[in-house]
């Protein structure tokens, strides 16, 4: 069963296919059958630039655990990352991921 499930996005950075880095312009975030992972249905991550061929282009499949493993991760770098910057800038943020005792 093919679930059609498949968000979009713009991309800006860098990926790494073999020995070669290419700029990005998307990432596509699907949940569907795997490809090559043998594994059933995994959330799979594909980095692209189309305007330099089909080698520009960087996948992963992770399974559906692996996946929420990785955004909480994502969440906890972003959140530190904002963090960071509102020191460099001086604008004081609060850390959201910290609760008050």
């Amino acid at each position: 069963m093919c679930t059609s499930i498949i968000e979009i996005v713009r991309a800006e950075g860098m990926a790494k296919r073999g020995d070669q880095w290419f700029p990005l312009k998307q990432t596509v975030v699907a949940y569907d059958h795997a490809r090559h992972a043998p594994l059933g249905d995994v959330i799979t991550l594909d980095f692209y630039n189309t305007g330099l061929g089909a080698e520009a282009r960087a996948g992963v499949e992770l399974t559906l655990e692996t996946a929420k493993e990785l955004r909480a991760a994502l969440d906890r770098a972003i959140a530190a990352a904002d963090f960071e910057e509102a020191e460099v800038r001086g604008k004081g943020a609060v850390l959201s991921l910290v609760r008050a005792a």
